[in-house]
């Protein structure tokens, strides 16, 4: 039987067509399409997609005009369909992929703001998630994310010791507050570090690793995350660890994540590798 065709949506954040992001993206459509997947891009400088989220996102009248929630009134909007037809747009391309490959340059410690934008008004609250389905349990756990970037400084600039600090303190709102938050499996970063400063040989190579990793990506295990189990999920417990967990890791010098380091310090390359956890 044959396996099923599978889809990636890959969202560029870059106004440059020549750009080394561009070229990153290109590699990747090349070496997907090859192996059989379906391409879809968002390339939202060229859509000149509206990154600002306002009373505009709905079609229809607000439930509470005087008092407007933007997250109450999507999430009305997107259920009774009368979303914005942009966000709509990029909803069906996301639930359509198997694979998402967020590509862009660090900008400020985080995304352009483009593609912020982008996550703002497409993760809508009812599509993206809901009090009850988030992290472990969140709409897109059938999904693989992975975001591809390119920074500014060199790779000794992003370390613990570094002027720019550690990459996984960087990473860690991208990856769990808005990928794992929405139950995405997390891969690996893709890093390409100081591109614009290197040799056309090293751009070369960060092409190839690219290349020579997407090959296999289907593969990969996803980074791993602190599970929802370790948590008193309620209000009554205040979405805190739970006491034997705390107990169970009391004397490890290493705090469980970037986010849960328990006062302790951070797991070396936490964001950027799978690992085992302690689990009670």
């Amino acid at each position: 039987m044959a396996s099923k065709v599978k889809n990636v949506l890959i969202v560029l954040a870059h106004e440059e067509k020549n750009s080394f992001n561009s070229a990153l993206k290109n590699i990747a459509v090349e070496t997907l399409q090859k192996k059989g997947w379906k391409i879809t891009i968002s390339d939202l400088y060229a859509m000149k997609f509206n990154p600002i989220a306002s009373r505009n996102d709905i079609t229809g009248s607000p439930k509470n005009p005087e008092h407007f929630s933007y997250a109450d009134e999507t999430c009305s909007a997107w259920k009774d369909g009368y979303l914005s037809e942009d966000i709509v747009k990029e909803q069906n391309k996301l639930l359509a992929a198997d694979l998402v490959i967020f590509q862009f340059p660090i900008f400020w410690f985080g995304m352009p703001a483009i593609m912020k934008g982008w996550i703002d008004r497409v993760f809508t609250r009812g599509f993206a998630y809901t009090f009850q389905t988030m992290y472990d349990n969140g709409p897109f756990q059938k999904k693989r994310a992975v975001i591809s970037v390119t920074t500014g400084g060199i790779q000794s600039m992003y370390s613990s010791k570094g002027l720019n600090g550690d990459i996984n303190v960087i990473l860690w709102p991208i990856q769990h507050g808005m990928l794992h938050f929405t139950g995405f499996q997390v891969l690996s970063p893709q890093i390409s570090y100081c591109p614009g400063h290197a040799s056309p040989l090293i751009r070369g190579q960060m092409l190839e690793e690219w290349k020579s990793r997407l090959e296999m990506i289907w593969e990969e295990k996803p980074v791993q995350f602190v599970p929802d189990s370790m948590f008193d999920m309620s209000f009554e417990g205040g979405f805190v660890l739970k006491k034997e967990v705390e107990d169970a890791n009391a004397e490890s010098p290493y705090g469980l994540s970037v986010g849960q380091h328990m006062g302790k310090a951070i797991p070396l390359s936490e964001q950027q590798k799978s690992k085992k956890k302690t689990v009670n």
